[in-house]
């Protein structure tokens, strides 16, 4: 069973990991800059760059009075200068929508200033249209939006839900269980630093179905190896797999989200722990098959 381990390591290299652009937008009355910065390797495939790219990013209430894109330093920049059609409040509705001529798990980060005050937002397929505010948030604030964002995307991953069921159907004992959920959640954190020196991105949908396959290798194992004493060597490299899916985000994104996964492990083990020994296999048999269809489905989109 542990053959397959380097089969789930080596599938993220058929694609990105993370797909970035970032952009500077500067306001000053009614008129405002934009600078788009994006890897060339990024718009090898886009048809006219020069205006699709500022085409998928819209300022509500402004006209686009002029652009220019050129390469620099191995970056597609893009300059356009904008006129509001009237003066702008403290909150500006912005649309970004990079991804559909880039790939489907593009990552733009919009840093956006008027006067002594200044926003960041996070856009991608999930959040394409975000309310930019030109007025200091509280920390509170930030932290919120964060958390729900991540939690959101959390429970958007069913492999996600499902892994966690399985990583219970794996634990003999409550400690057992307690290095498990460390041992992920380790691993989950180990994206963050690794997933940049990684040159290749890919598809929310090939991502979710590498996820598939975590799920159902380790329910193979309960399945086939329900005596393995070596999971805890396991579980890290499939919680890398997992933590991928968050690692272009603040970390308040997997805070949030590791909060809630803790939460949902101690009550799946609350259920697991009085299972009958001998309901494990078949519970783990059923999440084998669960698994292999998630990721057949996977596969088809």
């Amino acid at each position: 069973m542990h053959k397959l381990l380097p089969v789930l390591i080596c599938l993220p290299a058929y694609g990105h990991v993370v797909s970035m652009s970032s952009g500077e937008l500067h306001v000053e009355g009614r008129k405002a800059s934009y600078e788009l910065h994006i890897p060339m390797y990024e718009v090898a495939h886009v048809t006219n760059p020069e205006t699709a790219l500022l085409d998928h990013v819209k300022f509500e209430g402004a006209k686009r009075m002029s652009s220019s894109c050129m390469e620099q330093a191995g970056s597609y920049v893009c300059r356009a200068f904008y006129e509001f059609d009237r003066p702008v409040p403290d909150k500006i509705e912005v649309e970004c929508t990079l991804f559909q001529v880039t790939v489907p798990n593009h990552v733009h980060l919009l840093y956006a200033v008027q006067g002594p005050n200044s926003d960041q937002e996070v856009f991608d397929q999930s959040f394409r249209q975000v309310e930019v505010r030109f007025h200091p948030p509280s920390r509170a604030e930030l932290l919120a939006k964060d958390a729900a964002a991540g939690i959101a995307r959390l429970f958007r991953s069913v492999s996600g839900v499902l892994f966690l069921a399985v990583l219970i159907l794996a634990a003999r004992s409550t400690r057992e269980a307690g290095i498990l959920a460390l041992a992920f959640l380790g691993g989950e954190w180990l994206a963050r630093p690794l997933s940049p020196r990684i040159p290749m991105s890919f598809s929310p949908e090939f991502l979710e179905a590498v996820l598939a396959l975590t799920v159902a290798y380790l329910a193979a194992e309960v399945v086939f190896l329900p005596d393995s004493r070596a999971r805890w060597m396991v579980i890290p490299v499939l919680g890398l797999a997992h933590g991928l899916a968050f690692a272009p985000f603040p970390p308040p994104y997997l805070t949030a989200a590791q909060i809630v996964q803790v939460a949902l492990l101690a009550m799946l083990w609350l259920v697991v722990r009085k299972m009958p020994l001998a309901w494990r296999r078949p519970a783990a048999g059923v999440m084998l098959i669960a698994g292999i269809g998630w990721f057949a489905r996977m596969l088809v989109l």
